[in-house]
């Protein structure tokens, strides 16, 4: 089973495994081909702890797996990816752990957008999703870094969830919708129009229009940048969403995999395809039962 780009495979074979790929792909292709997918990178400690590594090794061993799953996704066609790579939650570990991993995130984000990484190669946009105030000075400045340098990406897009939750992320939107709505009325009462109680009675007459909707909130989430995943894959064999894409997860396939993230390849992301091709009518009758 491959594993993550710094295998250290010569050319010859690294050539032949891409031929390989475009073979199967292109049999994949002739059924529908997931537009979005998102990653539950369950494992990482359990891996290192497996295998008595040191602590963060398992976290460096998950990211050449991510290196892996980015290439084969951007080269089936799928243009939007999302990962799940730290939750609000995970900050109530030992601070030495969550240090540990800002110090990796920052690393990894640096690497990401050298000029010769597989973003680059791909024209991926990075977008860091949640409450980046959480963060590290230096990671959160890494973070807005990436998203300035490959702002002028446009053929993919990766979405790197960090310092989130999808209630956070609710509630944010719910916070800005209220806000923005609250201007509005200001603003209309600074220039004398009643918008008080009375103009309110009127909901069935003029639909309320100071309400909030379902599109102001949509529109505010932090994951408005894509679209509602396809597939949702989670590692090691658990099928919790984790406080993950709860508002845009309702119709999209969920693989769970029983291996640890470091663990993942190319067959696994193939089997979950397969799977949601074969569910792919089912999901979508469902979608335009709305």
């Amino acid at each position: 089973m491959e594993k993550g780009s710094g295998s250290g495979g010569t050319p010859f074979f690294e050539n032949l495994g891409t031929f390989f790929r475009k073979c199967i792909f292109s049999v994949l292709s002739v059924g529908p081909i997931p537009n979005h997918i998102a990653f539950i990178m369950d494992g990482n400690r359990r891996y290192a702890k497996k295998r008595n590594l040191v602590e963060g090794a398992g976290h460096r061993a998950g990211f050449l797996a991510l290196m892996s799953m980015l290439r084969y996704s951007y080269e089936l066609g799928v243009k939007y990816v999302t990962i799940y790579a730290f939750s609000i939650e995970n900050f109530k570990r030992r601070p030495e752990e969550v240090q540990s991993v800002m110090d990796l995130m920052q690393e990894k984000i640096e690497e990401l957008i050298k000029e010769e990484s597989i973003v680059n190669h791909y024209g991926v946009r990075i977008h860091f999703i949640g409450n980046l105030k959480l963060l590290s000075a230096p990671a959160r400045l890494a973070a807005e870094r990436a998203m300035l340098v490959t702002a002028g990406n446009s053929k993919a897009v990766l979405s790197i969830c960090v310092a989130y939750t999808s209630t956070n992320e609710i509630m944010h939107a719910v916070e800005e919708s209220c806000l923005e709505k609250w201007g509005e009325i200001r603003e209309l009462n600074a220039r004398g129009v009643e918008c008080g109680l009375t103009e309110l009675e009127g909901y069935e007459k003029d639909e309320a229009r100071h309400l909030i909707n379902l599109t102001d909130i949509e529109k505010r989430l932090y994951m408005a940048v894509a679209p509602d995943p396809d597939i949702m894959i989670r590692t090691s064999g658990e099928t919790r969403l984790s406080n993950f894409l709860l508002w845009q997860s309702q119709y999209c396939y969920l693989d769970s995999p029983s291996v640890l993230w470091p663990d993942i390849g190319f067959w696994h992301l193939l089997w979950a395809i397969m799977n949601f091709q074969r569910n792919n009518f089912y999901l979508e009758k469902k979608k335009k039962q709305l």
